[in-house]
């Protein structure tokens, strides 16, 4: 058996793929759930979008954007940690498993 049938055998290897996977779907979901509220809100609320906050000129768009923006950089970061944490546990298990 090669290497690489062994790997693929592995049950680590297969949790590793099942859960990063199965992580990686949830998140994109999240985010596109995130982001095409925001365009909702943009193509069918022009009423709500277009409300002013305060006296100036600044609409409630403006934050929601930057709001996106900023859920997608925390969603980003959240991968990561995780991934630094449990599947690089999980890729050197397997690493050790097959020396």
């Amino acid at each position: 058996m090669t290497d690489i049938h062994k790997i693929a055998e592995s049950p680590t290897y297969q949790k590793l793929v099942k859960t990063r996977s199965a992580f990686g779907w949830i998140l994109t979901f999240v985010m596109m759930w995130i982001y095409f509220g925001f365009i909702y809100l943009v193509a069918f609320r022009k009423d709500l979008m277009s409300m002013k906050l305060g006296t100036g000129v600044m609409t409630l768009s403006i934050p929601l954007g930057i709001g996106v923006i900023i859920f997608t950089v925390m969603l980003t970061g959240f991968y990561v940690s995780r991934a630094n944490n449990e599947f690089d546990k999980l890729t050197a298990k397997i690493k050790d498993e097959n020396k």
